[in-house]
């Protein structure tokens, strides 16, 4: 739809809308059908004409309605369900570009870690720390090369991992202010770390139980490491590239999608943490049984994040569109 006729279809609503707003009878639901009806015009607007200036005016104009609506309503006891089933992966598809700078950034300092690795056999140790490579050389001459996850109680390891993974997704957030420079950070950081230990355990010939072990958890774990990473990213960006928008609203808009992502990832670091403390231990278990929580894992990211939140995107697009 071209951007005239777009203006010309909805141009009296928004003028109706408008006035409302600085009514005060008003109910909360005619409020809040208004603001979702703004949603969906402006969610149009941004992807079609996104340096229009009806787009600043839609932005404007939700704001407004969005700071009436929640200081006057409570929230329903659905929007905990709407939160999952549409939010959450509707700004995963939304902001797909900064996800996937996130996991370039990974991806590449995870081969600077192998490479680096290959080259200096000291690099690991630089890494990982004497301590931790002593022991585990002195595991694999035990023949027990996953040792170290069978340590310590089960409830303990859980609490302790899911704790730190869930701190550190929120610091990889609130670094995204600083240009999303603190991010990358911690995602090359992460990504040089994941690369050493591998390449070590395949050094050493025992690449494949070590694949086993530590995807088991993993693959939720660092997945959501990674989009943790790509939320901050959105936060930085916001900042420091408001586009049309005021800096002030822009970076507002990019905080509220990137909380979103990171609260969405909160029980995914509750499960891999479980997994980590209870399941990756088990490493006498079948080889069928330990794939099948590896590919259970891949499974559900490539279902949620991608297949099913592309859907949630294209129905609300399709959706405004039909408007």
């Amino acid at each position: 739809m071209k951007e005239p006729i777009f203006i010309l279809k909805n141009q009296e609503k928004w003028q109706t809308i408008e006035r409302e707003i600085t009514k005060t009878t008003v109910s909360p639901d005619q409020l809040a059908s208004y603001y979702k009806s703004l949603s969906d015009d402006l969610s149009y607007a941004q992807t079609f004409y996104p340096e229009s200036d009806v787009t600043f005016y839609l932005n404007s104009l939700s704001v407004k309605y969005h700071k009436k609506i929640y200081s006057t309503k409570k929230e329903k006891t659905s929007r905990i369900k709407d939160f999952w089933l549409y939010e959450v992966p509707f700004e995963m598809a939304n902001n797909r570009k900064q996800l996937f700078y996130a996991f370039l950034v990974f991806a590449v300092s995870t081969l600077i870690g192998v490479f680096s690795a290959y080259h200096d056999g000291e690099f690991v140790r630089l890494i990982l720390g004497d301590g931790y490579v002593n022991m585990t050389l002195e595991n694999i001459a035990k023949g027990k090369p996953m040792d170290v996850y069978a340590s310590g109680s089960h409830l303990k390891m859980f609490y302790m991992i899911t704790i730190n993974n869930v701190k550190v997704s929120f610091f990889a957030f609130a670094l995204g202010i600083f240009s999303s420079f603190g991010t990358g950070v911690l995602l090359f950081r992460n990504g040089i770390m994941l690369g050493s230990f591998q390449y070590f355990f395949y050094e050493k010939g025992v690449l494949g139980e070590s694949l086993l072990s530590i995807w088991t958890h993993g693959t939720l774990e660092i997945t959501a490491i990674v989009f943790a990473g790509g939320a901050g990213f959105i936060l930085g960006n916001s900042f420091f590239f408001p586009k049309h928008k005021k800096r002030i609203d822009s970076l507002k808009d990019g905080t509220k999608s990137g909380l979103k992502i990171i609260i969405g990832l909160v029980p995914i670091f509750f499960l891999a943490g479980f997994l980590e403390g209870f399941v990756t231990r088990q490493v006498d278990w079948p080889l069928a049984v330990r794939l099948f929580f590896i590919l259970s894992s891949f499974s559900f990211i490539l279902f949620y994040y991608f297949y099913y939140a592309n859907r949630v995107y294209k129905a609300k697009l399709l959706k405004t569109a039909k408007k």
